[in-house]
């Protein structure tokens, strides 16, 4: 038995869905930001580098690929497509991160402030965004995952170009690349 598909109609249903997703998702943001949860801090945003390069000197020098670059794009675009209203950047020094980290801050207008504590280990996100506001903060993985586990109880993983909010002890958003892709109307290339 043959089954067509037309693909057409299925594209237009997927990106339909993530519009109204998105809408909802940012209702919800919005909304969040309003209420005063048990810290005095705003929504905690997780962004992990994009794609990297193998082929470096050492660790800490290794590039985004294209591949990383259109992450941080996404990740810019869905940010900005979400409304999210960003008071700091704060970055490992590790020059993915950083140039991660230089995208996103240049498409919504803020300085990137490198901090060490984001360069591999467990930290305190709490202690890094006191005071900041509402605060992006872009490292690498395991440090996140067991940041967020910390915070919330959340048991995740941050894929390349992943990106979680967390607001009052609560995970708000999870989304993995192609979903910030799609929030950001950016084409897969």
């Amino acid at each position: 038995m043959d089954v067509k598909v037309d693909r057409g109609r299925a594209h237009r249903a997927i990106f339909a869905t993530a519009a109204d997703a998105t809408s909802r998702l940012s209702r919800n943001l919005r909304d969040n930001r309003r209420q005063k949860g048990p810290y005095s801090f705003g929504v905690i945003w997780f962004l992990r580098h994009g794609d990297a390069t193998d082929e470096a000197p050492s660790d800490a020098e290794r590039r985004l690929t294209e591949k990383g670059e259109r992450q941080a794009a996404a990740a810019a675009g869905a940010l900005a497509v979400l409304g999210v209203s960003l008071d700091a950047c704060l970055s490992s020094a590790k020059r993915r991160a950083r140039d991660t980290a230089r995208t996103v801050a240049e498409e919504l207008g803020l300085e990137v402030e490198v901090v060490e504590a984001l360069g591999g280990g467990d930290f305190d996100p709490l202690e890094l965004v006191a005071g900041r506001g509402e605060v992006l903060l872009v490292g690498h993985e395991p440090d996140f995952s067991r940041a967020i586990q910390a915070l919330t109880g959340a048991r995740v993983e941050l894929k390349k170009g992943g990106m979680a909010a967390v607001d009052a002890g609560a995970l708000k958003s999870l989304l993995r690349a192609p979903q910030l892709r799609a929030i950001a109307g950016r084409a897969e290339r």
